[in-house]
């Protein structure tokens, strides 16, 4: 139920956990027990000839074993690249939101990304907003692609149905065209959500950048107000330090 309704389960999140480190598993499974068992038996041997084939053996298993967890790794990867495809596709079923947006960091972009992490730093109350505004871009730019797939369908099934002419074929056309009609619509009004949602981003963005700023403009001109305090105490005592000096060294001169 939870997945026809597009919401992470418990089986999602350790089948991610396992997908991850399955490739490095399996890199280590196939280069390191046959070289190992090898280099026992060649510590173990007491022949110069046998200690030679076991150490060519390790060499030789070593280097096959690596090649072969390279290739089950990289199967392991397109696997979990697809898998996650597929899971962005069920939550993106529903809606993406906010807590959903670390599965579709692949989708956000370089400024996107940098953003997110300097206002998590920053401001936790305003990367709360921006990831509910991700999602909203996010859900806006999927249905945007998924609308311009539909039409394209539906403008292939359309210049096929143009071929035939036929009353069945004259119905066919003029609901291919009520459909095109609608997917544009939708698309239209994706493209209007997708500018606001990308307006709503910047202007977060602004604003955590103009807290940053503030904040660190605040702090200098506090240390640089507490320097201008220090600096007349600081002067004084150098000047009574140059005053005792000079008396000290007129009563050295004064002594006979």
């Amino acid at each position: 139920m939870e997945q026809l309704q597009g919401k992470l389960s418990n089986k999602d999140l350790t089948t991610s956990r396992v997908l991850k480190i399955a490739p490095w598993i399996a890199l280590v499974a196939a280069s390191i027990p046959a070289p190992l068992v090898f280099l026992v038996l060649f510590l173990a041997t007491t022949t110069t000839e046998s200690a030679a084939v076991y150490l060519l053996l390790a060499g030789l298993s070593l280097t096959l074993g690596f090649a072969l967890g390279v290739v089950i790794a990289a199967i392991l990867l397109i696997y979990r690249r697809k898998w996650l495809s597929k899971l962005r596709d069920r939550l993106a079923s529903d809606g993406i939101t906010a807590n959903e947006v670390a599965w579709f960091r692949s989708e956000l972009t370089s400024a996107e990304r940098k953003a997110l992490a300097e206002i998590e730093q920053s401001n936790p109350l305003l990367a709360d907003a921006y990831m509910e505004t991700l999602a909203n871009r996010l859900t806006a730019s999927r249905i945007i692609s998924r609308s311009k797939r539909e039409m394209l369908k539906v403008e292939r099934q359309l210049n096929r149905a143009r071929t035939v002419r036929t009353p069945e074929s004259t119905a066919l056309q003029k609901d291919l065209t009520e459909d095109r009609e609608r997917l544009d619509q939708v698309r239209l009004q994706a493209n209007e959500h997708l500018a606001k949602a990308k307006t709503r981003l910047q202007v977060i963005e602004a604003t955590a950048s103009r807290k940053l700023s503030q904040g660190e403009t605040d702090l200098m001109m506090q240390r640089l107000g507490s320097a201008q305090d220090q600096l007349p105490l600081v002067l004084e005592l150098a000047q009574i330090e140059q005053q005792a000096l000079r008396e000290a060294t007129d009563e050295s001169l004064l002594r006979p």
